[in-house]
């Protein structure tokens, strides 16, 4: 089979290639791109699960970055376990047919216990006094020393967080690179966090992220320039575009007032019970899933919601089918957000009882997806509370606002404007101009066997 790289810049999208990305567009400008049409919900983990299986969520499980877990009564967010997504992967298929077929899957996620040779991502170390250390996680395991001892422990806090910078995705490409060097897998997967993160920031109209695509474009000429010299077919994709936004809708707050929610008070902090929630949302970006525990108010849920200005679909099982959502992990309804608006987790109506959680960067107890997480209140703080760290004192880094109205950008739905799309890159002239998300898989798949350019 041929060695193919698929490098995924997260965020790219046809409103951001131009003057400021110099090598993407006289790259784009020798090949070939394809836009490919948003999946519900078009965010990381959906979309890389089509992308790697050439199934929708319906069938492979992967309705969000997050679900609720109905026996654990618990919401759990950016899950890394394999085992999660349904169905056959590409290099399942690609080793019946060649037994030496290897991949090396650098950061793309559900990213452990997978049969994928060689794997890489990000994994904290969580010590016994509550402090977290910048750490990853590797398959075989002695892959995670070699690249540290090379490169530098995985910069974690500029991988999310206030600190997100280009140094992550610097160290995820250069990783990749030696990864290859020591192994020369068949089909190597690289993840590119870094426009995401600013996009959502700022917005993809913002002259803040004219610097931030100059370095993006940079680590991609790095990355193409290393894999022609091996002689790899090269696809270069996204998952989604960003769009700009607006509105934040606080869904958690509407079924609150309706008395909707369970709300436990822990040391004068308001916490969210699902369990005990006659219904509540967890958001994903411009998706957002409502679980229901007393179906009797199905009706009452649905038609509260469809009235939410900045809600466009309220989408019940039957009418998920039609968007290939309908998986027993999915929420009772699936909501999305019209173009200028996303959803929040945000459940209290009080700022002073927020749960401890919500000013800090804790991606797993948040029973929603968090982008205000980008933000720092104050670099004095912040300098404080290192301060306390570097003397030995326990702190809490307590430094995220609360404020939503700070995110330009955002993704998730269906029925965008072709410039913000998900966007693929090849050698390969393919006949559709537009793409479905399955669809990627078949071109991966072409690529890796085609006899011919």
């Amino acid at each position: 089979m041929n060695k193919t790289v698929v490098i995924d810049i997260v965020g790219l999208s046809t409103s951001v290639i131009g003057e400021h990305t110099p090598f993407l567009t006289n790259y784009i400008a020798k090949n070939n791109l394809n836009v490919i049409e948003p999946l519900l919900p078009a965010v990381t983990t959906s979309v890389q699960s089509a992308y790697l299986t050439g199934k929708w969520p319906a069938e492979n499980g992967i309705v969000g970055n997050g679900w609720y877990d109905r026996a654990d009564s618990e919401v759990k967010f950016w899950k890394q376990s394999n085992k999660l997504v349904n169905g056959e992967k590409i290099w399942d298929k690609a080793k019946t047919l060649d037994p030496s077929f290897t991949t090396s899957m650098m950061f793309w996620w559900y990213n452990m216990y997978s049969n994928a040779d060689y794997s890489v991502t990000p994994r904290p170390n969580y010590l016994a006094d509550g402090r977290k250390m910048p750490d990853c996680y590797s398959h075989p395991a002695k892959l995670r020393d070699v690249l540290q001892e090379k490169l530098g422990q995985f910069p974690l806090f500029q991988f999310w967080g206030p600190g997100a910078n280009i140094k992550s995705t610097r160290w995820i490409a250069d990783a990749a690179m030696y990864t290859d060097g020591l192994y020369d897998p068949t089909l190597s997967l690289i993840y590119l966090p870094h426009l995401d993160y600013c996009l959502q920031k700022f917005g993809p109209d913002s002259v803040d992220i004219i610097p931030e695509l100059k370095k993006i474009d940079e680590v991609v000429k790095d990355l193409v320039a290393y894999y022609e010299r091996k002689g790899a077919r090269i696809i270069l994709l996204s998952e989604y575009g960003i769009a700009p936004v607006s509105t934040p809708i606080h869904l958690n707050r509407l079924l609150r007032e309706e008395g909707m929610l369970g709300i436990r008070i822990e040391r004068g902090l308001e916490l969210l019970d699902p369990g005990a929630s006659k219904a509540f949302a967890v958001a994903d970006h411009q998706v957002a899933h409502i679980y229901i525990n007393d179906l009797s108010v199905t009706e009452k849920v649905k038609s509260l919601i469809s009235s939410v200005k900045g809600v466009e679909l309220v989408l019940d099982r039957a009418e998920q089918a039609k968007y290939h959502i309908d998986h027993e992990r999915a929420g009772d309804l699936v909501v999305m957000a019209d173009k200028d608006s996303w959803f929040t987790y945000y459940f209290w109506l009080d700022d002073a009882v927020a749960p401890d959680y919500a000013r800090v960067v804790d991606i797993h107890k948040k029973p929603g997806y968090d982008p205000v997480e980008m933000f720092m209140t104050s670099k004095g703080r912040a300098a404080y509370k290192l301060l306390r760290k570097k003397l030995g004192f326990r702190y809490v880094m307590d430094v995220i606002p609360l404020d939503a109205l700070l995110i330009k950008g955002s993704h998730g739905r269906v029925n965008i404007e072709d410039k913000y799309k998900a966007v693929l890159v090849s050698g390969n002239r393919i006949d559709q101009q537009k793409l479905s998300s399955t669809d990627v898989y078949d071109v991966i798949w072409e690529t890796l066997v085609q006899t011919s350019a």
